[in-house]
């Protein structure tokens, strides 16, 4: 027995000094690939943890995360703690008689209200994300997000209408430095520091308007509008899709925003206004009106004759 935990702690030494090598390793190559791409919120390939956020919420999004984390491996711990003491302290070699307890009225109210307490110190942090990330009451601008089987259209309300769609750029088509299935050939621009109101809705199926560096998230249904928000912190380009599966093209249907400055953003409306056309409303056709002397009765039929009562058909 004592050889077992001799092997034990020596093992336990040895894969907690591995396991913290991996963690520095991997917290290293993150922070690399973060300062290899500082104006690109993009995925990186063996990233560990979430995308650097660049807005507000996306900010407050890692906060919960973290420190939810925390509490979990907290629990872990103490769990994998409890269950390694009870399997040494009470195996059968070392009570032979087991013990005929069967209740503890501490020990129940313990592990019964310190769960509760628990999940009330998530929640409601938990739930102030959710409203803070619902929408905004003071916004500077209004776009509304249009999906379609599969790309999307973007409106600038605010601004003339500008309307215009955005597509998959195709891999024979990508230049130096875009990231393949995240590129979209027209760019969604948006000033930083604004508080902007997103509107989505879909013409066809459900899709979902997902940017993570920013933490919007929104489905798009066809017959609703639903509304969010976004604040860009800084300039840069920002990569999401569409994580609703909604048909054969689902994978190639980027996100592509690029912040700008707000005297950038607004040098581009200028020029946005003559590059898309902006939508017209079609009018109906006209109804022909009838010439003065022809009245409405005029065009009707003839009304037909009255139905014959049986009691006066004669035989």
């Amino acid at each position: 027995m004592h050889h077992l935990r001799r092997l034990f702690a020596k093992f336990s030494i040895t894969a907690g000094w591995a396991t913290a090598s991996v963690l520095a390793g991997t917290t290293m190559l993150a922070g690399a690939a973060w300062a290899q791409t500082a104006d690109k919120f993009e995925p990186q390939p063996w990233q560990l943890g979430m995308q650097p956020p660049g807005s507000p919420v996306a900010l407050a999004i890692d906060q919960l995360h973290d420190v939810v984390n925390v509490i979990i491996i907290i629990i872990t711990l103490m769990v994998a703690g409890l269950l390694g003491w009870v399997m040494y302290r009470f195996s059968a070699r070392r009570n032979p008689i087991p013990s005929q307890t069967a209740h503890h009225t501490l020990l129940e109210v313990a592990w019964t209200a310190l769960p509760v307490l628990i999940l009330v110190g998530i929640a409601i942090p938990s739930f102030r994300l959710v409203y803070y990330e619902d929408r905004t009451h003071d916004a500077d601008m209004t776009l509304k997000v249009t999906a379609h089987q599969w790309y999307w259209e973007y409106t600038y309300v605010d601004h003339g209408n500008i309307d215009f769609a955005s597509r998959f750029v195709a891999d024979e088509d990508l230049k130096p430095g875009q990231p393949r299935l995240l590129t979209a050939d027209e760019q969604l621009v948006l000033p930083t520091g604004k508080n902007i109101r997103i509107l989505t809705t879909s013409a066809d199926v459900i899709h979902s308007f997902f940017i993570p560096s920013l933490g919007v998230q929104r489905y798009a249904i066809p017959g609703r509008t639903i509304e969010t928000w976004v604040r860009i912190d800084k300039p840069g380009v920002y990569y999401g899709e569409c994580n609703q599966i909604c048909g054969t093209d689902h994978s190639k249907m980027p996100i592509d925003v690029r912040g700008v400055t707000p005297a950038e953003f607004t040098a581009w409306v200028a020029m946005a206004k003559k590059k898309y056309a902006v939508n017209q409303q079609v009018a109906p056709p006209a109804v022909a009106a009838l010439p003065p002397t022809m009245t409405l009765s005029a065009k009707l039929p003839a009304p037909l004759p009255a139905p014959v009562a049986v009691a006066e058909i004669q035989h």
